[in-house]
């Protein structure tokens, strides 16, 4: 089987390889995703982008690119897309027009819910399969829509779980993003919280940085341990400061107290507050909500991102709340959602 795959993001191809473990061995992947899975159009390097002013600079590029894989279209079996929906959902919009009988699915779907609720009967109408990965995803969509919930990507990458935490706070774990510009703007804040904390600090950095692009965008880093894995910094980590992102709902899910702090451009933030309806950006916090009356955890956006505001929450933190309100959202998300992936794109489902 040859599928066309548009997945723009590290996020995204990181569920694509557990995805794609799942798949019978002679399935080719065509399209855009990392060099790791295949021959992809692109080198995903020249795609990051952060924000709306971001997007305008590069609206060009990413037309033609969108072109390309209308046309590519033509010859395979099935199209995956995987978030990203700004490129995504005009691609599917294309390719149905092109191709009306292309069974397209859907995997980590667009946060309609939250901004852009008109997308919605779009995306019911569009796509084949739409393969929700939150629980309550489903209820914003009409009855007769195809979705489905199909477990979180993030229970199949992470192998363990902490079932109970250490009483001391000795070992502190930084996730400023993996984005240049949000990288520079929480760095000179978690260099004053790290001076303030008599424990041991790790910092994760992506392994794709240079040694000159670390010491520009990170700074002195003599104080800090760099980790580069995740999923193991988390589980080791007895307590992190993550700017917002996958990184936030990982460690809620490991079972790791952290703070989220993000500081978006003034112009993307005022841009993100007049159409986003919601009270917080954490996706821990979010879900939380749908079946308590609270959040899992703090968190600090913009002007409120302060030294004073981090090392406050951290010391007035209750880790033993968040431990058992980990287990509950792991029991919430149920499981994986691979093998049910799979079954969509083979049509065992």
């Amino acid at each position: 089987m040859k599928i066309l795959v548009s997945a723009l993001e590290s996020s995204a191809n990181i569920h694509l390889k557990s995805l794609k473990k799942e798949l019978d061995e002679s399935t080719e992947f065509v399209g855009i995703f990392d060099n790791e899975l295949g021959n992809p159009i692109v080198d995903l390097r020249s795609l990051a982008i952060m924000g709306f002013v971001d997007v305008l600079k590069k609206i060009r590029f990413f037309f033609k690119l969108n072109a390309q894989m209308v046309d590519l279209a033509e010859d395979v079996d099935k199209v995956l897309l995987i978030d990203s929906s700004g490129f995504n959902l005009p691609l599917a919009k294309k390719i149905k027009k092109r191709y009306p009988e292309k069974e397209i699915i859907y995997y980590i779907l667009p946060q309609a819910w939250a901004w852009k609720k008109k997308r919605i009967p779009v995306l019911a109408k569009t796509i084949d399969h739409l393969a929700s990965i939150l629980p309550f995803e489903k209820d914003y969509y009409p009855k007769d829509a195809p979705i489905e919930y199909v477990g979180h990507p993030l229970l199949d990458q992470i192998k363990v779980f902490k079932e109970k935490l250490n009483p001391e706070i000795k070992n502190v774990l930084f996730m400023p993003g993996s984005r240049k510009g949000e990288i520079s703007k929480l760095m000179p804040v978690f260099h004053q919280v790290r001076a303030a904390l008599d424990v041991k600090a790790q910092i994760a950095i992506p392994e794709y940085f240079s040694e000159k692009e670390k010491e520009e965008i990170y700074g002195d880093l003599s104080s800090f341990e760099v980790v580069s894995d995740a999923h193991k910094a988390l589980y080791e980590a007895d307590f992190a400061f993550i700017c917002s992102g996958t990184a936030t709902l990982e460690a809620s899910l490991i079972g790791t107290p952290f703070i989220l702090s993000y500081i978006a451009a003034s112009l993307d933030y005022f841009i993100a507050t007049k159409f986003v309806k919601i009270e917080e950006v954490g996706l821990s916090n979010i879900m939380f909500r749908k079946f308590n009356d609270r959040g899992i955890h703090p968190e600090f956006l913009q002007d409120e991102v302060t030294v004073e505001n981090l090392l406050q929450a951290y010391h007035e933190y209750n880790v033993d709340n968040f431990l058992d309100d980990s287990k509950k959202l792991r029991e919430y998300l149920v499981s994986g959602s691979s093998k049910n992936v799979a079954k969509i794109i083979e049509g065992k489902n």
